[in-house]
């Protein structure tokens, strides 16, 4: 499924209690769609449906010419960036980036070799066997970055993951994110509450 453009076609989320308008957009290898929207208007829904973890009241959702409506989460290919990094304090940073390749049968030798690439590029290679734990706030943003993209995920979703950070490592993170997700040609949906992220980010923008 790399390398395809998602599409939403109709789209319409929520609970039938909290209807959202119908939703349709389409993004494309390398491309960011930005989502802004003040909380609670639906924006983390938009990717729970995108993901799998909920399924739309009607639409359909495609990368490429596959109808993603009968596929299950765990073979959608799908990135997630939360505002929580959620990484495992328990393994190095190494073996965080690496994890997802693992448990996909990859070799450990060609699942490091991957992290590496990874740690270099987000400026972290000198610190690959700290744990977790003793990250800064910035670092770990740049390792869930990272460990979202190791595998080469067909789609790559973004719920607001730098909001909690200070502007000058929000900043260097948007960068990150825009120049990996350029480099490895992954459709790329953020949220956000902020416009100026948009403006910084965006290859196109939703106005919820």
């Amino acid at each position: 499924m790399n390398n395809s453009t998602l599409h939403a076609r109709d789209l319409v989320i929520g609970y039938k209690s909290a209807l959202t308008p119908a939703l349709s957009f389409s993004v494309g290898p390398g491309e960011i769609l930005v989502v802004v929207g003040e909380s609670g208007c639906g924006k983390s829904t938009l990717l729970s449906t995108l993901a799998g973890v909920i399924p739309p009241l009607s639409g359909e959702i495609l990368l490429g010419k596959t109808n993603l409506g009968g596929v299950p989460i765990h073979k959608r290919s799908i990135g997630l960036v939360f505002q929580d990094p959620l990484l495992f304090p328990h393994l190095s940073l190494i073996d965080n980036i690496g994890y997802s390749l693992r448990a996909s049968g990859a070799s450990k030798k060609s699942a490091r070799l991957r992290a590496t690439e990874l740690l270099e590029w987000v400026g972290l290679s000198e610190i690959a066997g700290q744990k977790t734990w003793q990250l800064s706030g910035g670092q770990a943003g740049r390792v869930a970055l990272a460990r979202a993209i190791a595998a080469k995920p067909a789609v790559l979703l973004l719920d607001e993951p730098y909001s909690a950070l200070d502007s000058a490592t929000r900043l260097r993170l948007l960068a990150d994110v825009k120049s990996l997700v350029t480099r490895e040609g992954i459709p790329t949906i953020h949220v956000t509450h902020d416009h100026s992220e948009a403006d910084l980010l965006a290859t196109r923008t939703l106005t919820w």
